[in-house]
């Protein structure tokens, strides 16, 4: 199936024609005809996770929109994202924010940071929320908020957007080369066993003034070919963080027990990229001046025993084993961490596999499948998952792709079991209301639904704000939609 194959959602119209599409591609996804509104429906449901309660099944992904102030604080439009996302009515808020727990550890120069200077500022951010939730839900019960702490690792950016400052835990054959590591003698700092021992202090430090500004969990991000998420795939390393699975989770326990040490009445959380594969680039035997080539694998021949991967089959690196997803998730458990949050792959090399689109970013390659496959994917993990630890409580990812269906396959999927909580990303920053009019049995605003162009993963790859340009009239009025404009042209996306 090419590309001029693939369905748009919105063509669709109908649940009927929604799975006679569905049935086309062989897959079998649950989708609700008809879906309720109310606290006793799927996705009004409360539920128990640990010492809280979470008033329904929506959720909000943390989301960086490259828009804080250079010293790490938020920025007007950073205010107004976090306001938005407690007119969502989502009664969990899955670590809002990823923040950097130190200055050189940001994944751009415009990353919100945990400083001391910063505290109240962030805290702020999070009363925003609250203030904005009771404007539409009536009150802020059982609302769940949290923060989430990162290192961004080999795709740090602290002091220049164009400028990498990669800090990594092992050389990568294919990612090294991809971006550029070590090349015209750019610094490549290789993180010691004692610089790792140093960042875990500054981690346990950045819990201690989140739990101070009100934030009741803190997710340690595990994902998307960030640092934790290398600490995952670091088979190649010597030392205490690297090799085994014992090892390559050390960083996770160790930070879990100095976070507990320290500020006992946080709970923990993880985001996780259940199973990843080989990066992919634009197919160059149709790549060209006029579009972008479907994404194919990254050359990997003389890479196998593929050991560079998380959750990736070694002998095959373009498909997956969750075996050692598995292994992780039962050292998640021990630490008696209950909020798991599974996404997939990385934005940076397999786009497609991270958030399913039609549109691919600038930065990206057209869909090597129907995106409706990759939705399917992040469908199946967590069920899958789901299923080996069901006292654990899960949120999904991906779901943005299902554009007018998203309600009824959200529903149903919390109705099946397959998940806990539905997350919403890049939906929320095109139409923030839509968990609270589906909860209250409103119309969907199709006019407003995300139809995947990657704006707001173009802008920010070109140095700008991430924000919905297509649909948002705050960023469709800006002075950097006419830049974004100018991008998608010269990389013939527009």
């Amino acid at each position: 199936m090419k590309f001029g194959d693939f369905a748009k959602i919105k063509s669709l119209q109908t649940t009927a024609g929604f799975r006679e599409n569905l049935q086309r591609l062989g897959l079998a996804m649950p989708c609700d005809d008809v879906v309720a509104a109310g606290p006793s429906s799927p996705l009004g449901a409360a539920l128990k996770v640990g010492p809280f309660t979470v008033g329904n099944r929506f959720a909000i992904q943390p989301m960086e929109g490259w828009d804080g102030h250079e010293d790490g604080k938020p920025s007007a439009n950073t205010i107004r994202r976090w306001r938005n996302f407690g007119l969502s009515g989502a009664k969990l808020i899955w670590g809002g924010e990823a923040v950097a727990v130190r200055h050189d550890g940001r994944a751009n120069p415009n990353q919100l940071t945990m400083s001391a200077a910063n505290q109240a500022s962030i805290a702020a951010l999070r009363e925003t929320l609250v203030a904005a939730h009771r404007e539409v839900m009536g009150d802020d019960k059982d609302l769940l908020i949290g923060l989430q702490l990162t290192h961004s690792g080999r795709f740090c950016k602290p002091n220049d957007k164009a400028k990498m400052e990669p800090q990594i835990l092992y050389r990568h054959p294919i990612l090294d080369r991809k971006f550029g590591l070590g090349a015209n003698g750019a610094k490549v700092t290789v993180f010691s066993d004692g610089d790792i021992r140093r960042l875990i202090a500054d981690y346990v430090i950045a819990a201690r003034r989140a739990y101070d500004c009100g934030y009741q969990f803190v997710d340690l991000k595990h994902c998307h070919g960030y640092l934790g998420h290398e600490f995952l795939s670091a088979k190649t390393r010597e030392g205490e963080f690297g090799g085994s699975m014992e090892n390559r989770t050390r960083f996770l326990r160790e930070l879990a027990a100095g976070i507990r040490a320290e500020v006992p009445g946080l709970e923990l959380a993880v985001r996780v990229s259940a199973l990843d594969l080989v990066p992919f680039k634009p197919d160059p035997a149709q790549s060209g001046p006029d579009a972008l080539g479907p994404g194919v694998p990254d050359d990997y021949a003389q890479c196998l025993p593929y050991r560079y991967g998380f959750g990736t089959n070694e002998a095959d690196p373009v498909s997956f084993d969750l075996s050692e997803t598995r292994a992780f998730l039962e050292v998640v458990k021990s630490l008696g961490i209950r909020l798991v949050n599974i996404t997939l792959g990385s934005p940076y090399y397999n786009p497609h596999l991270t958030r399913p689109a039609l549109y691919p970013p600038s930065d990206g390659y057209q869909p090597p499948e129907d995106p409706l496959i990759g939705v399917m994917r992040h469908l199946e993990t967590v069920r899958d998952l789901k299923q080996a630890f069901p006292g654990m409580a899960f949120m999904g990812s991906g779901y943005t792709y299902l554009q007018e269906f998203l309600p009824n396959v959200a529903q149903a999927v919390v109705r099946q079991g397959w998940t806990d909580f539905v997350g919403l990303g890049r939906m929320v920053l095109s139409y923030p209301e839509l968990p609270a009019d589906v909860l209250a049995g409103r119309t969907v605003q199709r006019k407003r639904l995300c139809r995947t162009f990657s704006d707001c993963t173009t802008a920010p790859r070109n140095g700008m704000v991430s924000g919905c340009y297509p649909l948002d009239t705050h960023y469709k009025k800006s002075p950097e939609m006419v830049r974004l404009t100018q991008v998608k042209k010269a990389a013939n996306l527009a």
